[in-house]
């Protein structure tokens, strides 16, 4: 599966499948939170968050490429990341693009 962020793939036709998306909600956990309090005092990467965010990242990304291989697509284009606060101490992940199917040009 090819999967990126640009309209197209260079030497390809596509034909448009539809939109794929996978997401996933994640919430803080109280032993992070106590750790970026304390880096919020003297400052620093909140390796915590920036792994739970990763973690997350990675979990939205291959539940679109699921999603796109469910619908017999070849690649995603025009891939793009967006998150959101969904309620207090959780935020959704979404990973969204176009499912495509390749023809030789």
């Amino acid at each position: 599966m090819i999967v990126t962020t640009t309209n197209g793939i260079d030497g390809k036709e596509t034909e448009i499948i539809g939109v794929v998306f996978g997401n996933t909600v994640r919430a803080k956990h109280i032993g992070s939170d106590i750790a970026a309090g304390l880096k919020n005092i003297v400052g620093g990467e909140l390796k915590g968050y920036s792994d739970m965010l990763t973690q997350a990242r990675k979990e939205a990304y291959e539940r679109m490429v699921e999603n796109a291989e469910k619908l017999g697509a070849d690649a995603v284009v025009n891939v793009r990341f967006t998150t959101s606060q969904t309620m207090a101490g959780a935020a959704e992940l979404l990973a969204y693009g176009t499912a495509v199917r390749l023809k030789s040009i």
